[in-house]
């Protein structure tokens, strides 16, 4: 028998899957503080990707981090700060 896989991509391959490939532009992208994103899971890049519970989820850019920004989401009630690359984030 084999393992069963726990890792943090596991039950992904539909959630992940995109329809347009991507361009440099959306590693290029530039959001102000306070301004409101949604989070969309790029599959192609790996650095700075959220937990892919996160996926689908708005909120508000509160902070920049090095290349990434700090977003606030909502969720169960609580408050919680994603650290997320611009690839994994459009603006609403």
């Amino acid at each position: 028998m084999v393992a069963k896989s726990h890792g943090p991509r596991r039950r992904t391959r539909e959630k992940f899957r995109r329809s347009t490939r991507s361009t440099v532009n959306q590693f290029l992208k530039k959001f102000s503080i306070g301004s409101n994103v949604a989070i969309y899971i790029n599959s192609s890049s790996q650095k700075g990707m959220p937990f892919r519970r996160f996926h689908g989820l708005t909120g508000k850019v509160v902070g920049i981090r090095g290349r990434a920004y700090i977003v606030e989401i909502h969720d169960g009630g609580k408050l919680k700060k994603i650290i997320t690359r611009p690839e994994h984030l459009k603006s609403i």
